[in-house]
């Protein structure tokens, strides 16, 4: 398989997967607001999707849509004085009254409307004479604010044309290595970078899948060079997206790891490594199929037992979340792994593991599972390969030992409504093996 015929693959199997439902669901939406406010029957008119669905930029497990129900002008009388709240309640219970089985809530800013894997955020809104939109804003006193969707749309839409589509489809890639890494992006904000990169580096605008093994290598160099901000000029409209946390190094990680992929053009092994960039949207190396149910090293073979968490939910991080390790033996102090690996310090067989989680983002409750990956030579003469996902017990915490060599994985998943929110993995490198 051609570097060329590996990215097109990858493109097509992080598309979203699901659009016939979300347009039913929009459908449903729009239909009921539709009734309340006009009187008709419509399941189209008088609505924008927005977002990454609206921009075309979204990939297989969306679980956030965005949706702007456009409010009759003269309507604007009935809430223009204090009636954010009043307007955002009026939509849920329409919503609510047509679909009853269906959860419906007031979140500040919008209606949230969830269903199985996924939910959509309904923002009803006064068209403004200049193309932009008033939005409530619940929080205090309650305010009117100005959106400008339309224009960022827009300029998804021009400039894709005039970088031979690669706009929408770096904007993919970076939100499949978004999910793979746990980086905790805004999809606005993926957006504006993506479109921010290829404004500046013209080598692109000819150039399609043959080259995205360099488009790849020169965007997370770029990303990871970005200078420390609080927020950027969003596409289009110019208006603030707020960077949630620094993705400087976790880019640089990414570089690093495009600069590996691509010095194994031509091996047998290539696409493992992007695999490693980009996740399992990336498709395996060419002979995975008859090896996938063993793990093979130095003559020895053990059954892969290794679990993906794409395979129980979807996918869609948009919240940190940071893991930690506590390293203990007896007659010993304490200490913490990070601290152990950034001194290089090594860590050796017999200490007692106590992985935590120590900081988190995620708007609580939500549902923790961790996997615990054994990597090596001593792990597959053992059998010993592991890789199950399982729920912890209610402690953010999990309990291991250091028993042998290898360069061992620890990851964590938050899981909310159904949907991967957060993860972060950290690595577990043993020294020696225990007698």
């Amino acid at each position: 398989m051609s570097i060329s015929d590996a990215f097109r693959t990858f493109i097509g199997n992080i598309k979203v997967d699901n659009s016939d439902t979300i347009g039913l669901r929009y459908e449903e939406i729009t239909g009921a607001l539709n009734q309340e406010f006009r009187s008709t029957d419509s399941k189209v008119a008088n609505r924008l999707r927005i977002g990454s669905y609206g921009r075309w930029t979204a990939i297989k497990g969306v679980s956030d849509l965005d949706m702007l129900y456009i409010m009759p002008a003269w309507r604007w009388a009935d809430y223009e004085d204090g009636g954010q709240y009043a307007l955002l309640k009026k939509s849920a219970d329409a919503i609510r009254a047509r679909y009853p089985r269906t959860p419906v809530k007031v979140d500040r800013l919008v209606v949230q409307v969830r269903y199985g894997d996924f939910h959509v955020e309904v923002q009803p809104v006064f068209e403004q004479a200049d193309g932009s939109f008033k939005y409530p804003d619940t929080y205090g006193d309650g305010a009117w604010k100005i959106t400008k969707p339309r224009d960022e749309i827009a300029a998804m839409a021009e400039f894709e044309l005039q970088k031979n589509k690669n706009l929408r489809r770096l904007c993919r890639m970076a939100r499949a290595w978004k999910n793979k890494h746990g980086v905790a992006m805004g999809g606005l904000l993926i957006d504006t970078l993506s479109y921010n990169f290829l404004k500046q580096m013209i080598e692109y605008d000819c150039k399609s899948y043959l080259y995205y093994d360099w488009m790849s290598r020169d965007f997370f160099k770029y990303l990871s060079e970005q200078p420390k901000q609080d927020y950027y000029a969003a596409l289009g409209s110019g208006q603030r997206v707020r960077v949630k946390k620094d993705f400087r190094s976790k880019a640089k990680k990414a570089y690093e790891l495009c600069l590996s992929a691509i010095e194994a053009e031509g091996e047998t092994y290539r696409n493992e490594r992007w695999r490693r960039v980009y996740g399992r949207g990336f498709p395996p190396r060419p002979d995975s199929r008859v090896a996938e149910a063993v793990v093979a090293m130095d003559a020895y073979a053990a059954p892969n037992t290794e679990e993906f968490i794409e395979d129980r939910f979807p996918v869609d991080v948009r919240y940190d979340i940071e893991l930690d390790c506590e390293v203990t033996q007896r007659g010993f102090r304490p200490t913490f792994l990070r601290s152990m690996i950034s001194s290089r310090m090594p860590l050796l067989a017999n200490k007692s593991l106590r992985f935590f989680v120590k900081s988190s983002e995620v708007p609580k409750p939500y549902d923790l599972y961790w996997k615990v990956l054994n990597r090596g030579k001593q792990a597959v003469k053992r059998k010993c390969i592991r890789g199950q996902i399982t729920r912890d017990g209610g402690y953010h915490e999990r309990k291991e030992s250091s028993d042998f060599m290898g360069d061992h994985i620890v990851e964590c998943y938050a899981v909310k409504d159904g949907v991967v929110v957060a993860t972060d993995r950290t690595h577990v490198p043993i020294s020696t093996t225990r007698d």
